[in-house]
């Protein structure tokens, strides 16, 4: 689909629709601004109760919302891989999945996902050098912690702060990715989650599943497959 829509000047574009959230915009424009200092680790939770698939697990229902994001937030590609979780209510259809994403700057970041979980929580958490950021999508609050770890006299000392809420837009994430879908139509500029950005989060999502077959092995993603596939 990438290449006929290079080939034909067609405008793709995927619906990773928490890309235009703005409670994620926030937390993009903290990381660009340098707030919290260098990106050390980044965790998300999708989990709740239901609603329960057949067609497919748990990996591929919840986590390319969240591998686009951090894919967005750290400006590159995951050099591995590793996946693992459950089939606890129908066989071989995962029902909770831990992604681990292991980046070239030494950053990693993890994603767990789940229907089979006693409460709902949507929550992406950043933690810097400087400052931690945690954005819960439930309660609909994007916290800033002036938060971190310093090493005096040769012992590691937390610095703990409290949490200061940053506010944001209030509009309709759906509303955002639909009139940035007519923006690009109209504009012919590529929007931001085009075509391209769908097949890496694709790549991921296959190295994970891979991953997940094979009970938690990691499979590399070589530089060179990211580049010609993109």
């Amino acid at each position: 689909m990438v290449r006929l829509a290079n080939q034909h000047s067609r405008i793709l574009m995927v619906g990773h629709v928490l890309e235009y959230h703005p409670g994620i915009l926030a937390i993009r424009h903290l990381v660009e601004q340098g707030e919290l200092g260098k990106v050390r680790y980044i965790y998300s939770n999708r989990l709740s109760l239901g609603k329960i698939r057949r067609e497919e697990n748990i990996l591929w229902s919840f986590a390319p919302h969240d591998i686009a994001i951090i894919l967005r937030l750290l400006g590159s590609m995951p050099f591995e891989v590793v996946a693992c979780g459950g089939a606890y209510i129908q066989p071989n259809i995962a029902d909770v999945t831990v992604t681990h994403l292991l980046f070239d700057n030494g950053v990693r970041a993890h994603i767990h996902v789940s229907w089979l979980h006693p409460f709902k929580e949507q929550r992406l958490v950043v933690i810097g050098s400087h400052k931690m950021a945690s954005f819960d999508d439930v309660a609909k609050e994007l916290l800033l912690y002036d938060q971190r770890v310093e090493v005096r006299e040769g012992e590691p000392v937390p610095l703990r702060g409290a949490g200061e809420r940053v506010v944001f837009d209030t509009t309709e994430p759906l509303r955002l990715e639909c009139e940035a879908f007519l923006r690009a139509i109209a504009t012919r500029e590529p929007p931001l989650t085009d075509g391209e950005s769908g097949l890496r989060v694709l790549q991921v999502l296959q190295a994970a599943q891979r991953s997940l077959v094979m009970n938690g092995e990691p499979v590399p993603l070589l530089v060179e497959t990211l580049q010609d596939q993109g």
